[in-house]
């Protein structure tokens, strides 16, 4: 019998070589970000929502605006100040003197990946403003609720050393984000290809000049979804899942651990990741590959292990290294 060609294989084959090639596309104009490609993918695949975390010029916006370009989907970027409204996330009512009636203006929100760069520059209230629409996918003004578009993500990014005049996101906030992905700095080759790409004219407003093209589409991100639906959980990586998040609760490093809601998440991330990676079932491997992004904006420390110098991701390593892992 001979093997399937790429218009032959079932929609989900099909849906993950098309997922694996944004890699190759997203490089042309992103170098050595592979790990916060794979997160953005995941994320995608979960219905969730990232948080990107790295110094300024280290190509998070560029890598989102990537993205949409390879798969085919809308994005808008909103720029979080301390003055942003949240009638100027959401959208608002405008008066029309015409029709002597008000229309509803709808705002940046209203695509399929939302780019809400340095949100915690934005006050309280304006970050709130989110909550809806990564909860619920809908925003609501003047008491009508409005659907936002399929697929909907919310990418947004915050500088980790720059703490003068922004507003640390809440312990509610951050517990929507699925996954923290860290943004580090390029190696010294990778810099040395990033600068030899731009003395030969890369520009990375023009992503077409720089030969990115959509490899992938809404439909198949939509048959992608459902086989992630399909892939297996045994009670035993569930129980492995529950006992990594209990251990947190437990952790004398932490005040705060992980919630039942973190711990779906990081289900959630693992089948994905289990799905990407070619097999139909979720392996202790797979849960471990997930825990450091899926867990460490989850988790708040004690000041006293702050001084010490633990920090979150430190935590989380010891406890995958002492929860026992399923045979």
């Amino acid at each position: 019998m001979s093997a399937p060609t790429p218009e032959t294989a079932p929609p989900s084959d099909r849906a993950r070589a098309s997922l694996e090639a944004l890699r190759t596309e997203i490089a042309k104009a992103v170098v050595g970000q592979d790990p916060a490609v794979t997160g953005l993918v995941v994320a995608l695949l979960c219905r969730g929502h990232v948080l990107l975390e790295g110094v300024p010029g280290v190509a998070k916006t560029l890598l989102v605006r990537a993205l949409a370009a390879t798969l085919q989907l809308d994005t808008k970027r909103v720029q979080f100040t301390p003055d942003l409204m949240p009638s100027d996330v959401t959208g608002s009512l405008v008066y029309d003197a015409r029709t002597a009636e008000f229309s509803f203006q709808p705002g940046p929100v209203f695509t399929h990946l939302l780019l809400a760069d340095e949100i915690n520059r934005t006050p309280p209230k304006t970050q709130a403003s989110l909550l809806e629409a990564m909860e619920e996918r809908q925003v609501t003004v003047d008491g009508t609720p409005r659907a936002l578009p399929d697929p909907f993500m919310v990418a947004a990014t915050q500088n980790p050393v720059e703490y003068e005049g922004t507003y640390p996101l809440p312990e509610a906030q951050l517990d929507r984000f699925l996954l923290k992905l860290t943004v580090p700095l390029p190696s010294r080759e990778d810099e040395i290809h990033v600068l030899t790409r731009h003395a030969e004219g890369f520009d990375p407003r023009d992503l077409k000049a720089a030969g990115v093209r959509p490899v992938a589409g809404p439909a198949d991100l939509e048959a992608a979804r459902a086989a992630v639906a399909e892939v297996t959980v045994s009670p035993e990586i569930a129980g492995y899942v529950v006992d990594i998040c209990r251990a947190t609760r437990e952790s004398p490093s932490l005040t705060l651990g992980v919630s039942p809601r973190g711990a779906t998440a990081l289900l959630s991330a693992a089948r994905a990741w289990a799905w990407l990676t070619g097999r139909g079932y979720v392996t202790p491997d797979d849960v471990k590959a997930l825990a450091l992004p899926t867990l460490r904006h989850r988790v708040h420390l004690r000041p006293e292990a702050e001084m010490e110098g633990v920090s979150a991701d430190s935590v989380v390593h010891s406890i995958l290294a002492h929860v026992p892992v399923p045979r």
